[in-house]
């Protein structure tokens, strides 16, 4: 079955499947992680206290672990729910916010990685170059990288974690480390609105919820994005902006169907 076929069923299989999406995540926009979950067909649920990640995680049908908002009672938890999630062999996708900007997070980071071995990690180009090692600016949790070189980078860290490596940027970067997929998809005026990075970590983690294969899971999750965000911008009438364009965005993902994706989405090998 080729790459874009895949996408639409997975497309299908998550609106008829309803799979439950563990998250301990970024406060900052934990509630739009969940609502864009519920947009696409998922279930979420977000529990991050120790005494109940491992019982929560349990039920779940992927695990997402955002460090946006990090603090050590967080640390915690997501290493006790993600070593339960590895027991019953279910996915961990792993979103690196900022990493790189502290030592704390870039230590979090590489004990996470270290210790879970996450089916995929999400981030922009500084995040992912942070993790391989390579030398790279940052600015917060923002992205100051050049994106030349994306597929190499992603493909030679995923061969080496035998991870599912995706850099989301102006062109959309997949690599499992064999192959990689390029996404053309989506528009500037997603790097404007906080959260669209962590809820498309989320939309990964609800697809990798329904198909083990988690290289098309990825690409799923990040080309439905992308191009929500493409609709989304092309209904702004005049004087409006992030504002509407948020609403937008859920409504987009939630009217996304596989008729769309054939039609509208951009997908590449290199």
């Amino acid at each position: 079955m080729e790459i874009r076929e895949k996408v639409f069923t997975n497309l299908r299989h998550v609106k008829e499947k309803n799979p439950l999406i563990h998250h301990i995540t970024n406060y900052v926009t934990v509630n739009d992680c969940a609502n864009i979950v519920l947009a696409i067909g998922g279930s979420p649920v977000m529990a991050d206290d120790l005494e109940e990640v491992a019982e929560m995680v349990g039920f779940a049908s992927a695990l997402v672990l955002n460090i946006g908002t990090l603090n050590s009672r967080t640390i915690e938890s997501m290493l006790v729910a993600g070593l339960r999630a590895k027991e019953l062999g279910i996915p961990v996708i792993f979103d690196p916010v900022g990493v790189g900007a502290t030592n704390l997070r870039t230590n979090t980071s590489e004990k996470l990685i270290g210790k879970l071995k996450p089916e995929v990690i999400r981030g922009n180009m500084s995040e992912i170059k942070v993790l391989a090692g390579l030398e790279v600016a940052i600015k917060g949790v923002d992205s100051l990288a050049d994106e030349q070189d994306g597929s190499i980078v992603a493909k030679k860290f995923a061969s080496e974690l035998g991870s599912v490596i995706a850099i989301t940027g102006k062109t959309d970067v997949i690599s499992d480390g064999s192959q990689v997929c390029l996404l053309d998809n989506g528009h500037k005026i997603l790097a404007d609105v906080t959260g669209t990075g962590c809820m498309t970590t989320s939309l990964v983690g609800t697809f990798c919820g329904v198909n083990k294969d988690y290289f098309t899971a990825t690409v799923s999750g990040i080309i439905s994005m992308g191009l929500a965000g493409e609709i989304a911008h092309a209904s702004l009438r005049h004087g409006e902006g992030i504002g509407t364009f948020r609403a937008r965005l859920l409504d987009s993902i939630y009217n996304l169907t596989p008729e769309i994706l054939a039609k509208e989405g951009k997908i590449r090998y290199e």
